[in-house]
């Protein structure tokens, strides 16, 4: 679940569209970020299984980035530090609480489709996990919706250009593939350093696409504000 975290950050950023939602989509994506972070450390790890090949799924063990209780954890942190330094005073607390659910609605996605590995608090807690991926077509499907759900509820009523409307579409779109070529096509990274370095590479390279998307809406937003 990459291009799904970024449609559920439009969705929410359409609550207000004076914040930048290149913000809402680095929130969506921060457990991600803190992952392989933590894997690079030594504090979580990922593996390829035998049968990676066939299935597309690398095992984790993350309950410091992907447990529940840490997950609700890091999306208070984000909603209290978004709240803080937001400029506008009449609205800090509503999008520290928007911010707040980005990260949380990781956490969410990710318990539909992955095994069940995501625990509830440490690693030797209970997981849990619909493990929708196992059903690729209807796990991809379901993301692909969540995709285009959210890029229409954000884009819909804006008075921004068409080819900066555009740029976000493309942008959406392409994430799409790259997350329907990782889960089907895509070869096994050679290690989990590897897996974790180009992951983070593509993680920042999108937030700062969808932030500079982001500032077209962010300015008609406010004016629709004033």
């Amino acid at each position: 679940m990459f291009a799904g975290h970024i449609g559920a950050a439009l969705a929410i950023g359409r609550a207000d569209r004076g914040v930048n939602v290149g913000l809402f989509i680095t929130a969506a994506l921060m457990l991600d970020f803190l992952l392989w972070l933590f894997v690079l450390v030594g504090w979580e790890s990922v593996a390829m299984p035998a049968n990676f090949a066939a299935t597309h799924q690398p095992e984790f063990v993350f309950a410091y980035s992907h447990g529940l209780l840490a997950s609700v954890a890091w999306s208070g942190l984000a909603g209290l530090v978004g709240s803080v330094f937001y400029s506008q005073p009449r609205s800090k607390w509503r999008v520290g609480a928007l911010l707040a659910l980005a990260v949380l609605s990781h956490w969410v996605l990710d318990a539909m489709v992955h095994r069940r590995e995501l625990p509830l608090a440490g690693s030797a807690s209970p997981a849990v996990g619909l493990g929708l991926w196992s059903n690729l077509p209807l796990a991809l499907l379901l993301e692909a919706a969540i995709v285009a759900v959210g890029l229409l509820l954000f884009i819909s009523g804006t008075n921004v250009g068409r080819r900066r409307s555009i740029a976000l579409t493309v942008l959406t779109v392409v994430a799409m593939v790259f997350t329907a070529i990782g889960m089907t096509v895509a070869p096994a990274p050679p290690s989990a350093m590897a897996m974790a370095a180009t992951s983070l590479a593509t993680l920042v390279f999108v937030c700062v696409l969808a932030g500079w998307c982001g500032s077209f809406f962010r300015e008609a937003g406010q004016l629709e504000q004033q």
